[in-house]
């Protein structure tokens, strides 16, 4: 699904909202996970759109949130 948004938890990590209502983190955590635009405004601004696997939509999980 599409990142439509995104905002931090409350340990400050990044998450992705997706466009089917679930939330995916995106961490920056060197050197297993590198992400560095999620570091800054115009780096998660650069990826809206972007499609990630959703794995919840795989488990058929509940939505994290409603449309917005």
């Amino acid at each position: 699904m599409g990142i439509i948004g995104f905002h931090q938890d409350e340990i400050e990590d990044w998450v992705a909202e997706l466009a089917c209502g679930h939330n995916q983190h995106v961490r920056h955590q060197p050197p297993f996970i590198n992400r560095e635009w999620v570091i800054t405004p115009a780096g998660r601004k650069s990826k809206l759109g972007l499609k990630l696997n959703c794995k919840k939509c795989e488990r058929v999980e509940p939505r994290d949130w409603i449309s917005r």
